[in-house]
């Protein structure tokens, strides 16, 4: 089934460019087509334990978590997460590395052949590609991010063998709906019936254990049989089968990391695990990530008035006497449910416009800011950080955040 016209692309960047220029539109919900095309790649994952992880928020911390702790562990693994930041091959990982462009290419390669006349996204082709790398590598444990939702995310053509839920919170509500219990609906679709399920979302819709109860999962609710407590600076966590655990306070959500270890325990791999040595290196690329000291320079690519919401309580935690908000955002986003709670530190703003027709400019942000707040519109990211950098004194905090894009364009090499 190939192409005789196709000019196959040598480069990485090639066949980006060719993904995006072959389908229509960058969503197009329904997995007929991905598993067409999955069928026809004939890939084997029988060998290996594979964990789909879905949610709001959370999933990337938690793949993160799962894949730091099986390698602490002598297990192989392979992460397939999305976005990336400023690398495509971020979007996989096996045994923590990227791998090479060339690696990449060949499975490009190999679903450009299997798919035929069939017409795929940009983020199914990746994910066929990804899963065709995975199938190579057969690692003892696949760990699948799901770009958007859930039941008709390209990821759920994989029946998992446990499946995760972090957090179900508003967002993309023009595909998944305007109320909790819509979006959970969506993200219980990577649940199979009988299947293994851990839910880290503490209030979950009521309509989730009803789904549950349907599908008769064997479910691990955060809440109930798990849950975890923070003080003094030390995590606390138990299972209602008798397990527990504490370390120092993590430097990613601790609610991520109750659910991680759930499925940890789930497996059986809780007692050989150095809990107390995992907690304190476990960290994640955007996600409360300090890049710089005098000033202080945090970024995280909170999006969301959830996420917005943790990334607040973090920065309450520095002792800083200003605090200088650089933001990017997309105008699909809930803006002013994300910006409102910083008005309460008092902070010096910095808004920058973020490119493509999904961008919002500065000025919006600013229309969406309560009047009297100290503003600076800028031209770009980049300048909006670069001016508060000028301005930040030593003991102060620089914040970047709103969106993957605003926090690539700070962690560029060229911009530090």
């Amino acid at each position: 089934m190939s192409h005789p016209s196709f000019n196959q692309p040598s480069s990485l960047e090639g066949w980006l460019q060719y993904l995006e220029s072959i389908h229509p539109s960058t969503i197009d919900m329904g997995l007929a087509r991905t598993q067409e095309v999955f069928a026809r790649l004939k890939l084997d994952f029988s060998q290996m334990t594979v964990i789909t992880v879905a949610g709001t928020n959370g999933k990337g911390t938690t793949c993160t978590f799962l894949e730091q702790a099986f390698t602490q562990l002598g297990h192989s693994t392979c992460v397939y997460s999305s976005p990336h930041i400023l690398d495509y091959r971020e979007r996989l990982r096996c045994d923590t590395q990227m791998l090479s462009e060339d690696a990449h290419c060949q499975a490009f390669a190999r679903v450009e052949q299997a798919r035929g006349e069939i017409s795929l996204t940009y983020f199914e082709f990746g994910t066929l590609a990804a899963l065709v790398l995975i199938a190579e590598r057969q690692p003892d444990f696949a760990i699948l991010e799901v770009g958007l939702g859930g039941r008709l995310d390209a990821v759920n053509i994989l029946d998992a063998d446990i499946g995760v839920i972090t957090t179900i919170d508003l967002d993309h509500q023009d595909w998944l709906g305007d109320t909790r219990e819509l979006v959970a609906a969506e993200k219980a679709g990577i649940f199979r019936q009988n299947g293994v399920a851990v839910i880290g979302d503490a209030q979950p819709p009521a309509n989730l254990p009803e789904i549950a109860g349907k599908l008769n999962l064997d479910a691990s609710w955060q809440g109930s049989e798990f849950s975890y407590r923070l003080e003094d600076g030390r995590f606390y966590w138990q299972s209602h089968s008798g397990a527990s655990l504490c370390g120092p306070r993590p430097a990613i959500p601790a609610a991520n990391v109750s659910t991680a270890l759930c499925v940890l325990e789930r497996l059986g791999k809780l007692p050989s695990l150095d809990v107390e040595r995992l907690l304190s290196e476990v960290k994640v690329v955007g996600r409360c990530q300090l890049v710089g000291e005098h000033p202080s320079v945090l970024v995280d690519v909170a999006h969301n008035p959830q996420s917005a919401g943790y990334l607040l309580e973090q920065v309450q935690r520095f002792s800083a006497t200003q605090v200088h908000l650089v933001v990017g955002m997309l105008k699909d986003k809930d803006i002013r449910a994300c910006l409102l709670p910083f008005t309460a530190l008092s902070p010096n703003w910095y808004l920058a416009p973020l490119g493509g027709p999904r961008g919002a400019s500065s000025k919006m942000l600013a229309d969406l800011l309560p009047k009297g707040q100290k503003v600076l519109e800028c031209q770009s990211v980049k300048h909006a950080y670069q001016q508060a950098l000028q301005n930040a004194q030593a003991e102060d905090l620089v914040v970047v955040f709103g969106s993957f894009f605003t926090v690539a364009e700070v962690l560029e090499p060229s911009v530090q």
